[in-house]
């Protein structure tokens, strides 16, 4: 039987449905939460989200699907914020540990198979370039999920929403630094965020865009009397989380204000940084479209070991040594309001056999610790 994930309304679902036949279709509720990375799929209840909501079965109806179908408007390059959101909440698919695939690390199967996705992103007059951007990002996300793309379909329907711009843009104001994590403010997101405001010269402050999950219009006069916005945000199955997407979807619908100079400060667990080019492109592609101003952004990889490294280490030294460069680089463009290249930063010196190697054991000892045996690790439902 089929999988149909979908951002449609209960209509243009009626319309469509039988064209699928007998299938399962997951659908917005309103109820799906964010993903808040607790990794609780891979060592609590291997294979199922601890997140009850309905949505925390996901991995369990890919394995059991014949075929998955996903039919998202397209944004900014990839999935709304709904389907995105049950891809995040997907993980449990496959193992947290690393194996190198095409040349790249990334999370072993939990299952035998090779699952086939069909993708249909509907949009209004897509150019040919904003197609070739989905086709890249889904089969990066289809590399990582251990599936393939049978087919990638592309449906012309709906408007595009404008921001409307209504203010000159200010020289003045504070660099505003939102944390796109769900995790906690010891996150490796918050502590590279930490990182660079030290490293600022001009004002600045950050927000947690968790507390503003339920109103995040409540967030827009932070914006609005900031000079730079940088969104500190984490690698989530090959792009932004969901919140941060859903955030951008409320901007481009309701931000009134002036254009402002966006930058990045990525981090993700995987070790090639180069991985993060489909994150800084979705950036990139929101600033187009809402009338902002893409000025660069910083990708650091193998977040898991910098976290614990600037912890007990001095930031700047040892594995740190690209990140901590990377970050000057990034605040004295902030600082002077200027246009870089995006920079990708990995381990300095430390190969990345060593480091799967290192996450591999790590893995089975965190499991331990939740009372989860080896074997367990390796579920399947």
């Amino acid at each position: 039987m089929k999988l149909v994930i979908h951002d449609l309304t209960k209509e243009e679902w009626d319309r469509q449905a039988q064209e699928y036949g007998e299938c399962t279709a997951v659908s917005c509720s309103g109820a799906i939460t964010p993903c808040v990375g607790c990794f609780g799929c891979w060592d609590r209840d291997p294979g199922r989200c601890v997140v009850k909501d309905g949505y925390g079965d996901m991995g369990y109806l890919i394995h059991h699907a014949s075929e998955v179908v996903v039919i998202s408007r397209y944004t900014f390059g990839g999935f709304s914020g709904f389907v995105k959101n049950v891809f995040d909440r997907s993980l449990g698919y496959v193992l947290p540990q690393f194996e190198i695939v095409k040349g790249e690390s990334h999370h072993k199967k939990r299952y035998d198979e090779d699952k086939p996705f069909t993708f249909i992103f509907y949009g209004s007059s897509l150019s040919q370039e904003e197609k070739d951007s989905a086709v890249r990002y889904v089969e990066a996300v289809c590399t990582n999920i251990r599936g393939y793309v049978r087919e990638v379909i592309f449906r012309d329907g709906g408007e595009r929403p404008q921001t409307i711009l209504t203010k000159v843009e200010g020289k003045s104001g504070p660099v505003l630094l939102l944390n796109g994590s769900m995790r906690s403010e010891n996150g490796n997101s918050a502590a590279l965020a930490a990182q660079l405001a030290a490293a600022l010269k001009t004002e600045n402050n950050t927000q947690a865009l968790r507390s503003f999950l339920k109103d995040m219009s409540a967030l827009i006069p932070a914006i609005e009397s900031a000079r730079v916005l940088v969104l500190c945000v984490p690698l989530y199955v090959d792009g932004l989380p969901a919140q941060v997407v859903r955030f951008m979807e409320m901007m481009q619908k309701s931000y009134r204000g002036a254009g402002k100079k966006i930058y990045v400060l990525a981090n993700m667990g995987l070790y090639e940084s180069g991985q993060l080019v489909n994150l800084f492109g979705q950036v990139r592609q929101w600033c187009e479209a809402s009338g902002f101003e893409y000025c660069g952004g910083l990708g650091v990889s193998a977040g898991e070991l910098i976290g614990v490294m600037m912890k007990h280490v001095r930031f700047g030294s040892g594995v740190t040594r690209l990140a901590a460069r990377g970050i000057t680089s990034l605040a004295e463009a902030i600082d002077g309001g200027a246009k870089i290249e995006d920079i990708y930063a990995q381990p300095w010196m430390f190969p990345r056999s060593v480091y799967i190697t290192v996450a591999n054991t790590n893995w089975n000892r965190r499991a331990k610790n939740n009372g989860i045996s080896p074997k367990e690790l390796y579920r399947r439902l």
